[in-house]
């Protein structure tokens, strides 16, 4: 008996984004500088074991079958139960990240259907050429140990 496995390889490309900008604020950028029209999701991306939530904006290219995706890589949650007892006081928070090993990211931006790595290319050249963004690089999802994160 012969045994076949199925090898699923992604079908996204992903970018890196470092930007101080807000969701919202960086989702309205990008409409202006790419043309695409990212609008909030009407659920974040969140986990069973996790209380943390992530902004997600989508946009469905429907003339290139293109889907892109905006995802926040940084939730703060203040938690009210813990005091800081120290000299400044006040409460403390904990920063959840959607991929840890990314941390200095700020945001993601998945593109499913596009397998052209000269698109790709072109895509970050044009983010980076909008102010607000300090910079922004593709990133190989394959590379990623929290790869499953982005798959939703």
């Amino acid at each position: 008996m012969q045994l076949f496995t199925l090898d699923f390889e992604d079908d996204y490309s992903l970018i890196g984004i470092h930007s101080p900008e807000e969701d919202y604020r960086l989702a309205y950028l990008l409409n202006l500088h790419l043309k695409t029209k990212l609008t909030r999701y009407k659920h974040h991306l969140d986990f069973e074991n996790s209380e943390a939530e992530f902004p997600l904006f989508e946009f469905k290219d429907e003339t290139n079958f293109n889907n892109y995706y905006l995802i926040n890589n940084k939730h703060t949650q203040l938690n009210s139960e813990l005091k800081n007892e120290g000299l400044f006081g006040g409460n403390i928070s904990t920063t959840s990240y959607l991929i840890p090993e990314k941390k200095n990211i700020d945001y993601f931006l998945k593109i499913e259907g596009c397998n052209s790595d000269i698109f790709i290319k072109n895509l970050v050249v044009n983010l980076n050429k909008i102010k607000q963004i300090i910079t922004s690089y593709s990133i190989e999802p394959n590379t990623l140990k929290s790869k499953d994160h982005l798959i939703f």
